[in-house]
């Protein structure tokens, strides 16, 4: 039980270190490749890494051809189009500033699933956590910068749209969560193994047709490439997706979505150290802003509740009746 245990942990430990270390390799990636370039690349290397994990565990696939249809949507949305935003957008922000964004998810999940897909309802302090969660990316993008300097409008435009890519990535992973809550998880169950590899699958797919758009062009590859490459894809898009799915089974929903506060921490902490890049003020801000907000909206914080009089008199009827 307790070997169990530490494996979980230590599975947890790694996928928080591979994820935020993602957007490190990304950014030394797009040094010899090109994003599309990227994106094709940890796909196929997943979907290849996940296929031979499925091969050794003799791991079935489902029957029923809709499943099938439903996980096109999931890796298309839940991979291959996030993928390659990110992959665009860190040309022009910095990898800890895209790790950061990639924590609002839970955010963008929130509003999906109530809003879009309707299998959830947002009390008070759920909807106290996602406005403060917008608000968090608010100051993250610091838009009074873009008003402020014009000297480098150029860049800052660039920037700016870097930003918004990767806010469409977020909201990308937040449909897909609704997606699967809406029509996987509650009609067409699978295994943890076998989501994560029609998922990652599915997306290698849609990228492999998109192959003359997305994946030719020149190439310059040099050992940190071809390592930040292997890694993102073997690692970061294939073992990852197991190990996930493995704590998901172990800790349940709650404790694993508890990786989203670790990869900006190893996101930024990375860039920092070893790609020199900095942060203004605003972004570690808004980051905490959005931490709040998480909280509130996976509702571990709560605002405490209003007690009329008539909540009142009743909870002194139940501690009589509990006395007698």
């Amino acid at each position: 039980m307790s070997s169990n245990r530490l494996s979980t942990a230590l599975q947890f430990s790694a996928l928080g270190l591979l994820w935020g270390a993602s957007f490190l390799f990304m950014k030394v990636a797009l040094g010899g490749v090109s994003f599309g370039q990227v994106a094709w690349t940890r796909l196929v290397l997943g979907a290849l890494t996940l296929g031979l994990v499925m091969l050794v565990l003799r791991t079935r696939l489902p029957r029923e051809p809709i499943v099938y249809l439903h996980f096109v949507v999931i890796g298309a949305f839940g991979c291959a189009i996030p993928y390659l935003l990110f992959a665009w957008a860190e040309q022009y922000v910095t990898s800890g500033l895209a790790s950061i964004y990639n924590a609002v998810t839970p955010i963008t999940t929130a509003l999906m699933v109530t809003l879009v897909f309707r299998v959830e309802k947002l009390d008070r302090s759920r909807v106290l956590g996602v406005v403060a969660g917008i608000l968090g990316v608010i100051v993250i993008i610091g838009p009074w910068s873009f008003v402020a300097s014009e000297a480098a409008h150029g860049d800052l435009l660039l920037e700016l749209a870097g930003q918004l890519a990767c806010i469409g990535s977020a909201i990308c992973y937040g449909f897909t969560f609704g997606y699967i809550r809406r029509f996987i998880s509650n009609r067409h169950p699978v295994s943890g193994l076998t989501a994560a590899f029609l998922q990652v699958g599915m997306g290698a797919a849609i990228l492999l047709v998109l192959t003359p758009f997305v994946a030719l062009g020149p190439i310059a590859l040099d050992v940190p490439i071809v390592v930040s490459l292997v890694l993102l894809g073997v690692l970061g898009t294939g073992l990852a997706y197991y190990w996930y799915m493995n704590i998901l089974n172990a800790w349940g929903p709650t404790a694993t979505s508890t990786v989203t506060y670790l990869t900006p921490v190893v996101g930024v902490a990375l860039g920092i150290l070893l790609l020199g890049e900095t942060l203004s003020w605003n972004a570690p801000v808004g980051a905490v802003i959005v931490f709040a907000g998480i909280l509130l909206a996976q509702g571990r914080l709560r605002l405490p509740h209003r007690r009329g009089p008539g909540r009142v008199a009743r909870d002194a009827e139940k501690t009589a009746a509990e006395a007698g």
